[in-house]
């Protein structure tokens, strides 16, 4: 059985700025995610309910662990307003070591 990734990268979409920044700084104050960039003006092309639909929304790209991602995956779902929001963690197989552990230490819970 393959190694578990230590590092993520999750993706999500949000409908605008306000719900992206929300989910955004949540996740990094409570330490679930070391990082969130926005990139607005995303086009997202998707079926939903048996027809296909667009959206311009908000990309989010969160990297956290991977011991942190249920938490994360949870979040995200209490804070969104979609009733099936996007939230897909893509595994970090390399990095910058230095980059990497400064990720583990800013999403180790408080006390740690």
């Amino acid at each position: 059985m393959p190694n578990k990734p230590k590092f993520l990268l999750v993706l999500s979409t949000c409908p605008g700025s306000i719900t992206a920044k929300k989910i955004a700084n949540d996740l990094v104050a409570d330490q679930l995610a070391a990082c969130v960039q926005i990139i607005p003006g995303v086009q997202s092309f998707f079926r939903w309910v048996g027809k296909v639909d667009n959206k311009e929304e908000h990309l989010l790209l969160i990297k956290t662990t991977a011991d942190r991602y249920q938490a994360v995956q949870d979040r995200i779902q209490a804070l969104h307003p979609y009733e099936l929001p996007e939230v897909v963690a893509v595994p970090v197989s390399d990095g910058l070591a230095g980059y990497l552990a400064w990720i583990k230490s800013c999403t180790e819970p408080s006390g740690n």
